[in-house]
């Protein structure tokens, strides 16, 4: 039996529904920062690192419902059994993921809210912040070949 893909019901009841489509905006979110961070740096433009801090609130906002519906499609579709295996590799990268961009949010907000002069964020900021995109990426490809949408070789 096919899905309707535009049967609006059965995409918002579906067991797990609400995760597949909020991760992206996180994912999306968080990824376009660092890029509006870089570009803001490169073009010497406040503005783009203020479209930068706003993009990671924003992330880290997503980022707490992307875990928490991650957490309720477990519950749901797996009845909490315990997860072994990629599933809960992909547990443990999602929730570090949210936690790392939620540090990068709070040394952002008291960055600016010392009044920092520069645009660029600290060397620090930078490392914790290209560690993040690598496990932000890692935690979207590991859930990719979980949900069928990446077949591995």
């Amino acid at each position: 039996m096919a899905i309707n893909p535009f049967d609006l019901k059965s995409a918002l009841l579906a067991k797990h529904a609400q995760h597949v489509v909020l991760v992206h905006f996180p994912i999306g979110l968080f990824i376009s920062s660092v890029a509006f961070d870089l570009l803001a740096i490169w073009r010497n433009n406040r503005s783009l690192a203020k479209a930068a801090y706003y993009n990671l609130i924003a992330a880290a906002v997503t980022a707490l419902a992307a875990v928490g519906t991650g957490v309720l499609a477990w519950q749901l579709q797996l009845e909490g059994q315990r997860l072994r295996g990629n599933l809960r590799l992909h547990l443990s990268l999602g929730v570090s993921s949210a936690m790392l961009i939620w540090v990068l949010t709070w040394w952002r907000s008291r960055q600016d809210r010392g009044g920092a002069a520069n645009i660029s964020p600290a060397t620090g900021y930078w490392v914790v912040a290209f560690i993040a995109v690598a496990v932000v990426a890692l935690t979207g490809h590991l859930g990719g070949i979980l949900s069928g949408v990446e077949v591995p070789n």
